[in-house]
Formats: structure tokens, sequence, C-alpha cells
């Protein structure tokens, strides 16, 4: 008759590291699903150009060609499906893209990080005059 075969028992080691590795796992990252809130009405291109005359001290004349511009540019962009990665803005991802007889829908998806509230000093620089 053959003997009954053992089975080995874990060593004090093995126990001892899987412990380890379980107490070195991280945590999970909770999600939480905020709605938007409507704070005002949507942000058109005048209010954004004056926004911006406002924060960098540069004439209205000088910041509007920049602001067509750069507009222009990332229209481009989105339609032509690419990535963009523009901080402080975040990262904003193309998901569908569909394209009807009056528009082109485009689904995206921006994500950005938390900001780290500081006390420096605003980042754009002062106007010479």
């Amino acid at each position: 008759m053959a003997a009954p075969k053992k089975t080995p028992t874990p060593r004090k080691s093995d126990t001892a590291s899987a412990a380890k590795a379980t107490a070195q796992a991280p945590e999970p990252e909770v999600v939480v699903n905020e709605t938007p809130k409507i704070t005002g009405p949507e942000l058109k291109k005048k209010e954004l150009i004056d926004l911006v005359v406002a924060r960098s001290g540069v004439k209205k004349r000088d910041v509007k060609p920049v602001v067509d511009a750069m507009l222009a540019l990332l229209g481009e962009t989105i339609a032509d499906g690419r990535e963009m990665n523009l901080a402080p803005l975040g990262k904003l991802k193309i998901t569908r893209m569909k394209k009807t007889t009056k528009a082109h829908i485009i689904t995206t998806r921006l994500r950005r990080t938390e900001q780290q509230v500081t006390d420096a000093p605003d980042p754009l620089a002062q106007a010479a005059e």
C-alpha cells in the first residue's frame, strides 16, 4: 500500500512575505461622480478676449489676433482627432467622432489634475509698456 502524499506546509518566510505584499498594496482610488454646476452663461469669444486683456494687461488689438489664431489651431487639432495635453487646461482625448449632414459631432474627455493652492504670483508676466 502506498503512503499518502503529504502536502507541503508553508514556510514561515512564505507567509511573512505574503502578508508584507498585502500590506504594501496601494489604496484603491475612490472615484466620485459629480454633476457639473452651471455657474453662469457660456463663455463667448468676446468675453474670452476681454478676460485675457484684463489678466495680461496687453491691449485688446494685440490680444484679439492671438486668441483667434489659438482658437483656430485648437479647433483644427480636435477636428484632426489629435489628443492634446495643455497645462493648466488639462489632457483632452477624442472619444468619438460622427459626421452628420449639418455638423461634425466630436465627443471628448478632458482630464484635469487637482490644482495645488499656493500663494504664488500670477504666472503671466506683466506687459511692458
